[in-house]
């Protein structure tokens, strides 16, 4: 083997990393999170890009083999790792715990129960599982989802959607409760001084900033009668996996509870069984389990006790 390690770079290695997140790509995570996981972060808002140089790749020859890096905060680190190269995990840790700033923080390694080989170098290093956070996901082949969309809500075509009518959405899904009104564009907010302008910015610049890989032909968006956007589901197609990956899922809150995000969800079902879709990903909710998702795997937090 010909090992040899390149620093990411965020304009030219989106593909090396989609690449290799899309070959060892399995539904347990067993070789490390979605290649969509990634992408997302890297054009959102929330996410510190600082330091992304830090992020490593191991190479065998020109192939990808291995990949540290963070996601948020920067001290929160994730490892993909191509199977037959197990031999690379405890480099793989040292390195996170040496290249990245730590801040005030403990180096958390995050890592699906099933990365066994990576969980046995952490534990041999001092790091033990803090919590652990469950990931739903739906087999399209052991059940279907199909939730009817209530009265006086109707769906939007995606293509022809409104940006700031989704971003808005987005906002009052997400972000109201910390900074205030969508339309409060220029009130300073209780984040350090940033105006919800400033705020609403990133979140509408989150909501249609191009991608490689997103496929927003498949977001499913909900309007009530007064045209307002209440719901909006983005969905990632990975035809290499087989997987629908669902990101992000929100509802406004004066609309929450009224069977909106079974229903796009139920939509998404639809559309992306068609296409040949096995899986599609969820969150940790126990709504998940509620409407019908079949299976979990755990995330487990892993720290230091003296950090």
């Amino acid at each position: 083997m010909n090992i040899r390690t390149k620093q990411f770079q965020i304009l030219t290695d989106i593909e090396l990393a989609w690449k290799l997140m899309t070959d060892v790509y399995d539904p347990e995570g067993s070789n490390g999170p979605a290649a969509p996981f990634l992408e997302y972060a890297i054009t959102c808002c929330w996410m510190d890009k600082n330091y992304l140089r830090l992020n490593r790749f191991w190479l065998d020859g020109d192939l990808p083999v291995a990949f540290v890096f963070y996601e948020n905060p920067v001290t929160s680190t994730y490892f993909v790792l191509r199977p037959g190269y197990e031999f690379l995990a405890g480099e793989m840790i040292e390195y996170a715990e040496k290249a990245y700033p730590k801040f005030d923080d403990p180096r958390e390694l995050n890592l699906y129960g099933s990365q066994t080989a990576l969980i046995e170098e952490a534990k041999k290093r001092g790091y033990q599982v803090v919590y652990e956070e469950p990931e739903n996901y739906f087999d399209f082949r052991e059940g279907k989802l199909d939730y009817p969309l209530p009265e006086g809500y109707h769906f939007v075509d995606s293509r022809t959607s409104d940006p700031l009518k989704s971003a808005k959405c987005m906002w009052d899904s997400f972000m109201s409760e910390d900074f205030g009104e969508f339309t409060d564009v220029e009130t300073p907010k209780k984040n350090g001084g940033a105006s919800a302008h400033e705020l609403y910015q990133d979140v509408y610049g989150c909501t249609i900033a191009p991608s490689p890989h997103a496929t927003y032909e498949y977001t499913v968006i909900i309007a009530d009668e007064n045209e307002e956007y209440v719901c909006f589901s983005g969905m990632w197609w990975v035809p290499e996996n087989k997987l629908a990956y669902m990101e992000p899922l929100g509802t406004v809150p004066s609309h929450q509870r009224k069977g909106l995000a079974a229903a796009a969800l139920s939509r998404h079902d639809q559309v992306m069984r068609k296409l040949g879709a096995e899986i599609m990903t969820g969150g940790g909710n126990s709504f998940y389990k509620k409407i019908g998702y079949q299976k979990e795997k755990k995330l487990l937090h892993m720290k230091k006790d003296h950090e």
